[in-house]
């Protein structure tokens, strides 16, 4: 049985302008749900068509992750099973295409489940791949949130100013993905912003709107971040409201904003990065000089 079921034709893959995949899962890094509210956002807000699934069936305990019973716009009952769609997006001319994974992070056979996604960034012509994610930090809401990068290619991360990963312990399906990606010869970028720990993990427009723009500047793809400064700003008010009651989250709240104002910000800014992203992939799809 093939986990990944692909519907998409060669025909529409192959008119994919330069395409990126981007990936997001419910789960372990996806606090406050801001990383799969970015992937939505995105495929609402562009033009988008699925182009494939990941086959639950092998992958999820389904009593944990149960499926649901619902009626359709024609009143026909039907079983709705955890997903993980893979979608097509066209962008405005001049810029890459993506393509989106945006799901539940699976409870079972995470090898297999990520070498399914290797296809997909295989299938769709994808020669990179960018995973968002979300984590509970020491980020004031009253703050831009914090967004980190960082890569395991040491000549990506040295020209856009990311990070090379340290981190040691536990992981997610996420950290299965880089290291399936690694052995493929994929480059690969990590994208996390910053929640608030001390907020309870309800939906935070704020850390989405910032893990967005992050991804705009380097990837040059219009995102339309900006639309979420309403709700972002509605977001502030409310939690600015529950705070004031409290004198001791407010305290604690000001001593992280002195934290946040002394230390130096942890990516790149500017518009450069797109650029040179642009560039290194360029010299990755060049041929090797005779």
């Amino acid at each position: 049985m093939d986990e990944l079921r692909w519907t998409a034709d060669d025909q529409f893959t192959a008119g994919l302008d330069r395409p990126i995949l981007v990936v997001a899962f419910r789960g372990l890094f996806d606090a406050a749900g801001s990383a799969t509210s970015a992937v939505e956002w995105l495929a609402e807000r562009l033009d988008s068509m699925q182009v494939g699934d990941v086959d639950p069936e092998t992958f999820f305990d389904f009593t944990q992750e149960r499926p649901v019973v619902e009626f359709d716009e024609h009143d026909v009952r039907r079983i709705r099973w955890a997903s993980n769609r893979v979608l097509a997006v066209r962008t405005a001319d001049g810029q890459r295409d993506i393509v989106l994974v945006s799901g539940i992070e699976p409870h079972l056979r995470w090898r297999t489940f990520t070498e399914a996604l290797l296809e997909a960034a295989t299938r769709s012509g994808s020669r990179l791949v960018v995973t968002l994610g979300s984590m509970s930090g020491m980020s004031p809401h009253t703050r831009p949130p914090a967004v980190t990068g960082s890569s395991t290619n040491r000549e990506l991360a040295d020209r856009l100013g990311l990070d090379r990963p340290s981190y040691q312990g536990p992981t997610g399906v996420v950290g299965v993905l880089h290291d399936t990606l690694d052995r493929a010869g994929i480059p690969v970028i990590s994208l996390r912003v910053s929640v608030p720990y001390y907020l309870p993990d309800s939906p935070n427009p704020k850390a989405t709107r910032a893990l967005l723009r992050r991804f705009e500047q380097v990837s040059g793809i219009d995102t339309a971040h900006a639309d979420l400064d309403g709700p972002a700003a509605e977001w502030q008010s409310r939690v600015e409201l529950a705070v004031a009651g409290d004198a001791e989250v407010r305290a604690h709240v000001r001593r992280l904003e002195s934290q946040v104002d002394q230390s130096e910000d942890l990516m790149a800014r500017g518009d450069d990065l797109a650029a040179e992203l642009e560039a290194f992939l360029r010299e990755q799809d060049a041929p090797p000089d005779a």
